[in-house]
């Protein structure tokens, strides 16, 4: 009875340090062939397929195949998949980042590296880590710019009445209402059918996003705000990721950190090929009074300051930051 009772807890013993089953690791985004956000996971899979363990691999599955974004993030919980790309979709998972809804806050990409190291690594990991959720890495959905078939935007006024699509975010919704517009949160993957339909007048997304989603087949004018820089975040489950072996999770985090420096390339590249494009294909671009937007955003500053813990001190960082830049 004791040597069944012996061998019984070796079993338990031995199955509690198993190595993890090697598997296909599945990623999930909701951008379009040809976004920023396919070449940068796809970009990120084969870097991380070459160096990872026999048997272990990374596979894409972009434009909402594995669900919208909020899906995508309890099924990171569930363990169901096993990274995604949420950008908006964080500030309301937690409201310290709801700092990249500020507008005009991040100057350019190496303003956007100074702040993460000086905000973003010390403040907002760990609280993305507190609702279950770990970053690798900081990729992007880039600057934003309005597109409608109303008529060019080129303040603040011109926005009054418009119906916009904005992502599921509060400050985005708040902003956008200051403006004048009203804001109609959607899932990004629902947009293309509601421009098409007139259901909503307009939407706000990075170039590569419009383009990519072929909005400009459904809209007529593309006024170039840049009102938000919107980060996108690699993300994991904080719980089901430490349950990989350890030379595994090392491959990912190194290989999604070193994919930044693909990623703001590429999209830097693209922001130039794509406006191009979007011309050629017929699209009205104006540039639009920036400064009157920056002046009718004050509001935007106030609330946040007031309304999240350590707000102002986050904004105050950031902005410091690009005083040199």
């Amino acid at each position: 009875m004791k040597m069944l009772k012996f061998a019984g807890a070796l079993l338990v013993s031995a199955s509690l340090v198993a190595p993890a089953a090697a598997k296909e690791l599945k990623f999930g985004h909701v951008g379009a062939p040809g976004s920023l956000f396919a070449v940068s996971a796809e970009h990120f899979a084969e870097q991380a397929n070459g160096r990872l363990p026999d048997g272990w691999s990374v596979a894409v599955f972009g434009s909402s195949q594995l669900g919208k974004d909020r899906e995508m993030l309890q099924k990171l919980k569930l363990g169901t998949i096993d990274f995604a790309l949420p950008s908006t979709v964080m500030s309301s998972v937690t409201p310290e980042f709801g700092l990249f809804e500020m507008p005009y806050l991040v100057k350019d990409r190496d303003h956007m590296r100074l702040i993460e190291a000086e905000v973003v690594q010390p403040t907002l990991l760990p609280a993305a880590e507190r609702e279950g959720y770990k970053i690798l890495a900081l990729w992007e959905n880039g600057f934003r710019n309005i597109t409608n078939n109303a008529k060019p935007i080129n303040t603040p006024d011109d926005l009054q009445g418009v119906k916009l699509r904005t992502p599921n975010g509060e400050w985005r919704v708040n902003m956008f209402r200051s403006y004048g517009a009203n804001p109609t949160p959607m899932a990004f993957s629902e947009v293309f059918v509601a421009l098409q339909t007139g259901v909503i007048d307009g939407q706000e997304n990075p170039l590569a996003q419009i383009a990519s989603a072929k909005f400009n087949e459904v809209q007529d004018y593309l006024s170039m705000t840049g009102h938000v820089y919107t980060p996108a975040y690699v993300t994991v489950s904080a719980n089901h990721f430490t349950k990989l072996p350890e030379d595994v999770q090392s491959v990912l985090m190194e290989v999604a950190q070193e994919t930044q420096d693909f990623v703001y390339e590429t999209a830097a590249q693209m922001d130039i090929d794509l406006l191009d494009q979007l011309k050629a294909g017929g699209m009205q671009v104006n540039e639009p009074d920036k400064q009157a937007f920056i002046d009718a955003s004050a509001s935007i500053y106030e609330a946040f300051a007031e309304q999240v813990d350590g707000g102002a001190e986050m904004v105050e960082t950031s902005i410091s930051l690009g005083a040199g830049s």
